[in-house]
């Protein structure tokens, strides 16, 4: 058994491809077995056989050299904010497409058997609002179910804005710059390199002459898809039934592990993605936490997993 630890997970994993294609050697292995995962209730367990991929960007643009006065200057220059906030309602369409040319040329379509699969999993529009902060409506892209939105499917999200002044009271200010940071959730077959050509020839396009703009890259994750009939799948559902009393269901995660897929690409091995996380654990935000039962519950199936090897 090999035990790899790594601590840049969430900003991409930038270091562990290189030291993977260093180390190809050390590294071999029949599969991997990842923890980075969860299942829909604490008496619904999950196998998860895809991942979304990752690509972040930050996106400037500037106007004049610095602040303005609005009252002096509002009306003849053009305002950086207005801009981008143009720039980014435009990257999607009245039905929750994304428009950046090409980006779906690559999606592989769900097959017949997939969208069967994936109705089966017991989690209702209704838990999904509950589970994200009860919006007003829940929301996505028109022809497929919030469950295959939320694994299966592309997205486009502003993480974050920033422009002019944003402090207490007022200040009318026409700023000089505005900035977005963007990422996009990305299904097998997606290239992250090419998804940002998409973005710099929409921002080409689209962007007025009356402001320039500059793109940064993060972090970028190829999607994944694993396979369902391997040996150590076999073992993992046979380890989830034995603890939890029931079939584990087979569900796509929307969010991206790094390692799962440099694993994959650069070593050649897949991976059986079994976690224990919970949909109300409050992943990224305030009191994010871990349900102790299921916990141990984990504890357990992974001994099963083992012993079923």
């Amino acid at each position: 058994m090999k035990v790899l630890i790594e601590g840049e997970e969430e900003i991409g994993s930038p270091n562990l491809g290189a030291f993977m294609r260093e180390h190809k050697d050390m590294l071999k292995a029949d599969f991997s077995l990842n923890a980075d995962s969860g299942i829909l209730a604490p008496h619904i367990p999950a196998i998860v056989y895809g991942l979304r991929g990752l690509a972040y960007f930050e996106l400037w643009v500037h106007g004049p050299e610095h602040d303005l006065h609005s009252g002096m200057f509002g009306g003849a220059v053009h305002n950086p904010a207005q801009v981008l906030a143009e720039l980014i309602a435009g990257m999607h369409d009245k039905k929750g497409r994304v428009t950046l040319p090409g980006y779906y040329d690559d999606v592989r379509k769900l097959t017949k058997e997939e969208r069967k699969n994936l109705k089966r999993v017991p989690r209702s529009d209704k838990q999904i609002r509950a589970e994200a902060a009860n919006p007003p409506r829940l929301y996505g892209e028109e022809g497929y179910t919030n469950i295959e939105r939320l694994g299966a499917r592309p997205t486009l999200e502003i993480n974050g804005l920033y422009s002019g002044f944003i402090g207490e009271g007022s200040k009318t200010v026409l700023p000089g710059k505005a900035m977005a940071k963007i990422s996009m959730r990305l299904v097998p077959d997606q290239d992250p390199n090419k998804v940002e050509k998409q973005l710099i020839a929409y921002l080409k396009k689209n962007a007025p002459k009356t402001v320039t703009w500059n793109l940064k890259a993060f972090g970028k994750t190829p999607g994944v898809l694993t396979a369902f009939d391997s040996i150590q799948v076999k073992a993992a559902q046979k380890a989830l039934q034995e603890v939890f009393g029931v079939k584990p269901v087979f569900r796509r995660e929307g969010g991206s592990v790094p390692v799962v897929s440099d694993i994959q690409r650069i070593l050649g091995i897949d991976s059986v993605i079994m976690g224990f996380g919970l949909p109300d654990d409050n992943l990224h935000a305030p009191n994010e936490k871990q349900h102790i039962p299921t916990f141990f519950k984990g504890i357990e199936a992974y001994i099963h997993f083992f012993n079923n090897l």
